[in-house]
């Protein structure tokens, strides 16, 4: 049954990958109306983490927000299906825009190791594109449930030369050490983790267990933090890929400091494109000691 699933999810995705880009993101903005006006998983949760993120949100205001996100997520989902059939050149080529490229030349030359940090936000598939063009990053990664999806991510996510990383110990080993070398890595930031590998700090108007792992890395060498996003641009022309410096507080020796920090800022490009972030992500499943569940 599970084969089957991975062969029908592939098929799916092929189909899209077909399309030329703008009718791929057409056909995901209709996939995404209609998870506005049907009743599904995706809606539920996306509801459910935006009010509780932005109460201050009337209710036509988060009506409004939730269709934009879900408009916007399947947009996401056509534009992954693309960038992981496609060749990696032409999925480089949607990107119109690129601020603070010199960070990562910088940091490449000092030679002393990249954690580059992202979140679910635009279009992470692109950005790995972008990044692998430019090193040879380990991309840390939670897989997928279908081994034949995880497959393909594999060979798509590693065309450029670089290696991607599983989150299980033997991969968080060997992003370690690449980092140790001097090499880059590549690590989504806001997936939750086990309660003993994060910590509650703010996002929004809420607590989010946030992973202690990119703080942990940059402990005890000379790494250099960057936080990389691509932004789909208002037109869906294509992107904008963003680099930002880290903030001195990422590398605090102080755990909870660093850990707030790293959501600070990803809180603060998620504010500034509500929509483009994956809300329909199960982010908050648990909560901090006497806090009720939200799903």
């Amino acid at each position: 049954m599970e084969r089957l699933k991975g062969a029908f999810i592939i098929g799916f995705l092929k189909l899209f990958a077909l399309l030329p880009f703008s009718a791929a993101q057409g056909l995901g903005a209709f996939v995404g109306w209609l998870m506005w006006i049907l009743p599904n998983r995706s809606r539920d949760v996306t509801r459910i983490n935006l009010s509780h993120c932005m109460p201050e949100l009337s209710e036509p205001e988060l009506n409004a927000l939730v269709r934009r996100t879900l408009l916007d997520t399947g947009r996401s989902m056509a534009e992954s299906a693309c960038a992981w059939m496609w060749s990696p050149s032409k999925t480089i080529g949607l990107i119109k825009e690129v601020e603070g490229e010199h960070l990562l030349a910088e940091a490449l030359a000092a030679g002393k190791g990249v954690v580059g940090i992202t979140s679910h936000l635009g279009n992470w598939e692109v950005l790995n594109h972008w990044y692998c063009s430019r090193a040879k990053p380990v991309i840390f990664y939670r897989p997928p449930k279908q081994k034949a999806v995880d497959e393909l991510l594999q060979r798509q996510r590693t065309q450029l030369g670089n290696k991607v990383a599983a989150s299980t110990r033997e991969g968080i080993i060997s992003v370690m050490r690449e980092v140790r070398r001097g090499g880059a890595v590549g690590i989504p930031a806001d997936p939750e983790p086990a309660v003993k590998s994060g910590v509650f700090v703010p996002f929004f108007a809420t607590q989010a267990l946030t992973s202690k792992f990119v703080p942990n890395l940059l402990k005890g060498n000379d790494a250099r933090a960057i936080f990389f996003h691509c932004l789909r641009l208002p037109d869906n022309s294509g992107f904008k890929v963003i680099l930002e410096e880290a903030p001195a507080a990422l590398y605090s020796g102080d755990e909870y400091e660093a850990v707030a920090c790293m959501s600070a800022v990803i809180e603060g490009y998620v504010r500034r494109w509500p929509s483009q972030y994956m809300w329909s992500m199960k982010r908050f499943k648990k909560r901090p000691p006497g806090e009720k569940r939200w799903y």
